[in-house]
């Protein structure tokens, strides 16, 4: 099923940090109307933060009121949804748990990652009234969303609230204030980040990774045990071309998913061109030694990622080169880390670190065949410029 990213108009409207927003995302998309409208109609109903998760007893009186209809469909595939805007409530298969809320135009869904990739299943879907069938829920308005003057007004009273708490900081932190400007500036910096339901983190990541757009998306091999050279591969390609992307491997059916997520555009260029260098190597290795899975295949593929081209690390020991690696790793750090928490809070995936035991048919020829053949690969994009980060 094909998926376009979406995050409902939240991003636009001033919104930051990480947040569990599938409700409000979805229902924002699904209607058109615009994502501050529906966060503070759903904070006034449950009078706590929408982005913490919006409790299903509170979402589905909110849909019935606009006139949205709900229909059972306990495990009915997602290909099988009717044409039109729906609203998926789903679940994880495999766990039981892991509610999550989407949204589904004409059998293309419409979220930040795509939870038919994964093993959801339906548990019931909304449809809207039959007067908004060809209204504020056409795919148009939720890919080319305009802001309109009271969103614009909302982002600019956002934006001086954020300015005003990181003045409020400056004069907590700062030695030359006296004591009672500091206590005066807490206060009234803590009042106003609970009244905004803000945290430290958001004025941070405001600084640092502004807008910064999130996703996952799996890229499935065939196999239920994803060969070691494929895993290598993954690795190279997160640690030499895109650092700001991690991964994580699953198995759904007869086939092994690897899946990454970070920011979408570097997720979505790592995605293809990991396909691309499975696809070439692994031909490679069944024009050789004909098949790529085990034996001297193997060996050769496992060679071949090895010889991979990876960045320069010899850098001029003057202070500005020094300083300029020291903020891109910062900023690389900081966006895995805020990668991790999204993935943690939307997802609902906390991951941890296995081992997995070699081969034992390891043939040493073709390994160090595969590494010369690797060597020579030329990691450039259509343009011919470099892929590999510095």
């Amino acid at each position: 099923m094909q998926w376009i990213w979406d995050d409902g108009g939240r991003a636009s409207s001033g919104f930051v940090g990480i947040a569990g927003d599938c409700v409000t995302r979805s229902i924002a998309i699904a209607t058109g109307w615009s994502y501050g409208r529906v966060y503070r109609e759903l904070f006034d109903a449950n009078q706590s933060s929408p982005r913490d998760g919006v409790p299903i007893y509170l979402a589905e009186p909110y849909l019935k009121r606009a006139g949205w209809k709900r229909l059972l469909a306990h495990d009915v595939p997602w290909d099988e949804l009717p044409q039109g805007v729906v609203i998926v409530d789903s679940q994880n298969r495999r766990t039981g748990k892991g509610r999550h809320w989407t949204t589904v135009i004409d059998h293309t869904v419409y979220d930040t990652w795509n939870p038919v990739d994964d093993e959801y299943q339906i548990l019931a879907f909304w449809t809207p009234p039959p007067s908004d069938s060809h209204d504020a829920t056409m795919p148009a308005v939720s890919r080319n969303r305009r802001q309109t003057q009271h969103a614009r007004a909302h982002q600019d009273e956002f934006d001086k609230i954020l300015n005003r708490i990181r003045a409020l900081d400056n004069t907590a932190s700062n030695d030359a204030s006296t004591e009672g400007e500091k206590r005066n500036a807490l206060r009234m910096m803590q009042n106003l980040m609970l009244r905004h339901n803000l945290s430290r983190e958001d004025l941070t990541i405001r600084d640092d990774t502004d807008n910064l757009a999130l996703t996952r998306m799996a890229c499935p091999v065939n196999g239920r045990r994803a060969c070691r050279w494929e895993k290598d591969l993954a690795h190279y390609l997160t640690e030499q071309v895109f650092p700001m992307v991690l991964w994580y491997v699953n198995t759904k059916g007869h086939r092994t998913l690897f899946w990454f997520y970070g920011p979408l555009d570097d997720v979505e260029h790592c995605i293809q061109l990991f396909r691309e260098l499975l696809l070439t190597i692994a031909t490679s290795a069944r024009l050789r030694y004909g098949g790529h899975s085990r034996g001297s295949g193997a060996s050769y593929c496992e060679g071949y990622v090895l010889g991979l081209p990876t960045a320069e690390t010899d850098f001029k020991s003057n202070q500005t080169e020094a300083n300029d690696r020291s903020l891109i790793q910062a900023r690389v750090l900081s966006t895995q880390r805020l990668a991790e928490e999204w993935l943690n809070v939307e997802c609902g995936i906390r991951l941890v670190t296995t081992r997995s035991s070699g081969r034992f048919d390891h043939d040493p020829d073709a390994a160090r065949r595969g590494e010369v053949h690797g060597s020579q690969h030329d990691i450039r994009g259509e343009n011919g410029r470099k892929r590999i980060g510095n």
